[in-house]
């Protein structure tokens, strides 16, 4: 992030006006827990975060849709129950297939975190909200997830995640395509 923030001509930051928030969190957590070999592999991605960013909640949304989605079939029982209420809360505040079909293919491979997320949410009064917070906390969990599970690819996956969330996101900001950086060589 501290080198998109450069390519955006801002100040050197991690945290990069140019990038959505949430986006540039699961950028840093997937960039921390991979393997430098994994870590090198990342660099494709950074001109194409730059002025990726939006205010719509949707995009939040999707973020965090796709970054459960992808930890909750293998992420540790703890992790699984708090993706799958979080997954949940999304589907009750945004009414959009694509969401429903993620979570669903994600229940399909962990059906007992959502049944268990459905009671708990059912049982819990405090109150539902969806925003950058939550977003960030789903993020964060997810990448931890998928760092920490106990399947030999890890770094794939994460790679995968980070890769398919930019394409997201490009698709719902900037309908055609950030241009490919030109090597001078």
């Amino acid at each position: 992030m501290e080198f998109a923030s450069y390519l955006a001509g801002e100040r050197w930051s991690d945290h990069p006006a140019c990038t959505h928030p949430v986006l540039a969190a699961l950028a840093r957590d997937v960039n921390d827990l991979s393997s430098d070999e994994a870590r090198a592999e990342l660099t494709s991605l950074i001109h194409r975060v730059v002025g990726l960013t939006s205010d719509d909640p949707r995009v939040m949304a999707q973020i965090s849709v796709l970054a459960a989605s992808a930890a909750l079939p293998i992420a540790s029982m703890d992790r699984q129950r708090g993706l799958a209420a979080a997954l949940l809360n999304i589907l009750d505040k945004f009414d959009d297939p694509q969401f429903r079909h993620l979570a669903t293919v994600a229940f399909a491979q962990a059906p007992d975190s959502e049944r268990w997320a459905r009671a708990y949410l059912a049982r819990t009064p405090v109150p539902r909200v969806f925003d950058r917070q939550a977003a960030l906390a789903v993020v964060h969990t997810a990448a931890l997830g998928i760092a920490l599970a106990c399947v030999p690819d890890q770094d794939a996956r994460l790679g995968a995640l980070l890769r398919e969330t930019i394409g997201a996101v490009e698709r719902e900001v900037r309908p055609t395509p950030a241009p490919a950086l030109v090597d001078a060589h």
